[in-house]
């Protein structure tokens, strides 16, 4: 049986300093109320050191000014530590994905890009393999039922259906599928359960689950409704929990999930 993925959520913005523009980790939450609470570097070589199997570098900016920052992060990122990296945030181009790549990201996050351009997902897809397609989805439930996806950071209603879409992108190439929802964002309130089951059921890549952890047992949650990988970033950055805990909380329910090097 396959192990189950543990991976911190980097989410970066920027601060002016006296050196320019720097990177600052913040969590969210429904997505606004961004709250600084420290460097992505140091709190990434903490992560690997409590055995992440992954680690996702989202930039929250999206801007020009954004996009050097970006890539001086992932290079850095990289040379530090050997966890697999998956990096997103405004990226719209085969251009952009091969300079992450050189930077040494292991894999791209698509996100609105692939709304706008769907055909970016088999460019990239064809070019580098479907392993390296992460598209990200970021839903809110609708009161007939079902979700809706939203882009641009949550603030646009595509009027897509989130396992429609999903399907879509599988269809062009994307190798796994990262769902948001959006309204438990940092609120840890735990993960939409019957959205990560619809889609994991619906699918037939990995599906990695996020937005709502508060508790170890949320982890364990989404693992049992189908999510191969659970995300979070405010549950490790402000919670009385770190990886390792967690992951010895999800073997103790009997899961698969990597306890050592």
């Amino acid at each position: 049986m396959l192990k189950r993925r543990l991976i911190p959520k980097l989410q970066f913005g920027l601060r002016k300093s006296f050196r320019g523009a720097q990177p600052v980790l913040v969590v969210t939450r429904q997505f606004g109320s961004r709250r600084a609470i420290g460097d992505p570097l140091s709190q990434a070589k903490i992560y690997e050191a409590q055995l992440a199997d992954e680690l996702i570098l989202v930039d929250l900016e999206r801007t020009d000014e954004s996009w050097p920052v970006l890539l001086d992060t992932v290079e850095l990122v990289a040379e530090s530590l050997a966890t697999p990296l998956a990096v997103g945030g405004g990226v719209r181009s085969v251009d952009q994905v091969q300079a992450l790549l050189d930077r040494g990201a292991d894999k791209v996050v698509l996100n609105s890009a692939a709304l706008e351009q769907p055909e970016l997902i088999g460019r990239v897809a064809t070019s580098y393999g479907a392993q390296c397609v992460v598209l990200s989805l970021d839903a809110r439930p609708q009161p007939e039922g079902g979700w809706r996806v939203w882009s641009e950071g949550g603030n646009l209603d595509v009027g897509r259906d989130a396992l429609q879409w999903a399907r879509e992108a599988v269809d062009r190439g994307a190798g796994e599928v990262m769902v948001t929802a959006i309204e438990r964002d940092g609120t840890g309130a735990g993960l939409d359960l019957d959205l990560t089951a619809a889609l994991a059921q619906t699918l037939v890549v990995p599906v990695i689950a996020s937005g709502g952890c508060g508790l170890a047992q949320h982890f364990v949650d989404g693992y049992e409704a189908g999510a191969a990988a659970v995300a979070a970033g405010t549950f490790f950055c402000q919670r009385d929990q770190n990886p390792m805990q967690c992951r010895s909380h999800i073997r103790n329910a009997g899961l698969p999930i990597r306890l050592e090097v």
